[in-house]
């Protein structure tokens, strides 16, 4: 199934970062487009200036017959009319994933950044190698990159910068001709039930790089042979040391924590790297994107000057203002090891106490990771939790942040269960002092405590 098979093609759902931006990429490529959402929005919006067709509401009598290809997103549920309709009628209907590995089948290059953690940082990396190499990348990610002015990009049809997540097996409906594998670690337990599971899946990632393609993948994966069995592709590893092909010397940082380092690969030292962004797992974040671009050929001052140019994406440790002589960062972390990462680029600053604010993300991966969420959490100098993010699970009552405040404690940690944000707000206020840093952390809408916070200083 190729997109050259379609004209005529509507997204239900159309209003999500995701959606919208592969609804103006088709326009782009002059299919006739249209869309609806359950709610008007700024995003909506856009897309009707753009002169997409956007109804609001989701009904059966959206779906006319001239449409040939329905594209829906995993939040559309299968008794939606709309969707029904669809089912029911002569148009094609697949999810946002296929239609996805659909469109990179249109570039000469299509590029995959996949990993449990990193994802969304390296493909911006990537990004700006690209962009300062001049060869006018498209690009989809799951943040907003200043130098592109939202989360993704239409260019060329020769790079296509695809970040790329594995929750619901999604990615094995992606077709790259290349790829970084970041790591793989436990998460999304909800749908893949344990580890062995998730590294059956990335190896199946592995294995859609045609012959022709490359890997390039972090050496440091415990189960790294699982994960490249079988594959027909050529492979790079980065890591620590000289026990991979890509590795980092002379690592130093600044009084920001802005790492820079000399780029190694096999043995020799291929140019000098300083970065924008702090943490020690960025220095390795941007040897990916270094391995990866040069692969490609691309010049190495441009590979050195686009590490440079990329200042963070969108909720990566962002600094958001301040209240009170304290310092507000936001960030997206909402798993144990992005959690551990973000701790030690708080660290590298001149603070006085770290504070977290912590909403975490699905009972699911609460629960599977009680015990993980606790012990690193108890690193920072104080916690207050929030309740959970649902997202797409209900409450069933097997976990909630209280049960986490309290293993927190078992390790030996400072934390506040405040429950809601409002009391979040009025406990934070009464105890953080000048000099410390607060970090609002998780997945879902805790940056909105941070917000209004510096919003009323």
């Amino acid at each position: 199934m190729l997109l050259k098979d379609f004209n005529r093609i509507h997204f239900i759902g159309i209003g999500g970062i995701s959606m919208s931006s592969l609804a103006e990429i088709l326009q782009h490529k002059g299919k006739k487009v249209s869309g609806s959402d359950g709610v008007q929005s700024a995003v909506t919006d856009s897309l009707v200036k753009m002169g997409i067709n956007v109804v609001i509401g989701q009904k059966a009598e959206n779906i006319t017959d001239d449409i040939d290809l329905v594209v829906y997103t995993a939040a559309v549920n299968e008794s939606n009319p709309e969707l029904v309709a669809a089912r029911a009628s002569k148009a094609t209907v697949i999810d946002r994933a296929e239609l996805v590995g659909m469109l990179m089948l249109e570039y000469k290059h299509p590029i995959s950044v996949a990993g449990t953690h990193g994802k969304t940082t390296t493909s911006s990396l990537v990004t700006e190698i690209l962009l300062q190499a001049n060869v006018n990348p498209t690009v989809s990610i799951g943040g907003m990159l200043p130098s592109i002015g939202g989360n993704y990009k239409i260019g060329s049809d020769d790079y296509f910068v695809l970040e790329t997540c594995e929750y619901c097996d999604s990615f094995l409906k992606f077709n790259p001709h290349s790829a970084i594998i970041l790591n793989v670690d436990k998460d999304h337990i909800d749908y893949f039930k344990n580890l062995d599971n998730i590294y059956k899946s990335f190896n199946k990632f592995a294995n859609r790089l045609p012959a022709d393609g490359f890997l390039v993948i972090n050496n440091e994966i415990p189960r790294l042979s699982e994960v490249i069995a079988g594959i027909k592709c050529s492979y790079e590893t980065y890591g620590k040391d000289s026990k991979s092909d890509w590795y980092p010397t002379d690592v130093t940082y600044d009084s920001m924590g802005h790492h820079s380092y000399t780029v190694n690969y096999k043995g020799q030292k291929i140019a000098e790297v300083s970065l924008s962004i702090s943490g020690d797992h960025n220095v390795y974040n941007s040897l990916a994107a270094f391995a990866l671009c040069y692969k490609y050929g691309i010049p190495v001052d441009a590979i050195v000057k686009g590490i440079d140019n990329y200042h963070g994406t969108d909720r990566r440790f962002q600094y958001k203002g301040s209240f009170n002589g304290v310092k507000v960062i936001d960030d997206y972390a909402h798993h144990p090891t992005e959690i551990a990462a973000t701790i030690n680029s708080a660290r590298a600053n001149d603070i006085n106490k770290l504070w977290i604010v912590f909403q975490p993300h699905t009972y699911s991966r609460t629960y599977e990771l009680l015990d993980d969420f606790a012990k690193v959490l108890a690193k920072a100098d104080n916690v207050v939790l929030v309740d959970i993010y649902a997202s797409r699970e209900k409450d069933t009552g097997l976990v909630s942040s209280k049960d986490l405040a309290d293993k927190i404690v078992e390790h030996k940690g400072n934390v506040e269960y405040c429950g809601t944000f409002e009391n979040a707000e009025n406990y934070i206020l009464s105890h953080c002092n000048p000099q410390d840093m607060l970090i609002t952390m998780g997945a879902g809408d805790i940056v909105k405590l941070g917000e209004k916070l510096v919003s009323e200083e």
